[in-house]
């Protein structure tokens, strides 16, 4: 089974390769890796994400948030795992219900987005899902964050399908310091 979930990573992970190829010699610009986390849609700037990982285990570390999975080994490099849907939806610190073990057995099938090697941040993001690659041609409209938004949030748009997406700006979100302290 898990080989089946490996070829089926690899294939999509060759679709979405050969989307970007063919983006690029069509002249249309990709902006973004949408993904679903917790109960929301985001947009992850292309430009500032890195490699798409399957991920069988973390190496948990104690004392630290609830959204914080732990370590991970990505071919011999050292990374911050971070549950992306928890960060964001613990904005308010009352909504801590999931344990860290919890979120590392949760998922049978975890993937996670590391960001660029551009950022200087060895963190990956764990994603309940992948979504495909959007272009500014896959909205209908946009509206800028409220005003009590955090930072690292960017534009709000809504989708030919009418779905909303989140923008992240994961330059912004990797140098915050709500996301930089980890421990409890």
């Amino acid at each position: 089974m898990a080989v089946a979930n490996r070829e089926s990573l690899r294939e999509m992970q060759t679709r979405l390769a050969s989307r970007l190829q063919l983006a690029k010699s069509a002249g249309t610009k990709l902006a973004w890796l949408a993904v679903t986390a917790g109960s929301g849609n985001y947009l992850l700037p292309l430009r500032q994400s890195g490699e798409i990982v399957p991920v069988a285990s973390f190496n948990p570390v104690p004392r630290t948030q609830t959204w914080f999975l732990g370590a991970l080994n990505i071919r011999g490099n050292l990374f911050g795992a971070v549950d992306l849907g928890l960060f964001l939806a613990h904005s308010n610190p009352g909504n801590s219900a999931v344990s860290n073990t919890e979120c590392r057995t949760k998922d049978a099938h975890v993937r996670v987005v590391t960001l660029s090697p551009l950022l200087k941040v060895n963190c990956a993001l764990k994603v309940a899902s992948l979504t495909g690659l959007h272009s500014v041609e896959s909205f209908r409209s946009s509206a800028p964050p409220d005003v009590d938004m955090p930072p690292y949030f960017g534009m709000q748009l809504l989708d030919l399908d009418g779905r909303r997406w989140q923008e992240v700006d994961l330059q912004i979100l990797s140098q915050s310091p709500r996301f930089l302290n980890i421990s409890a």
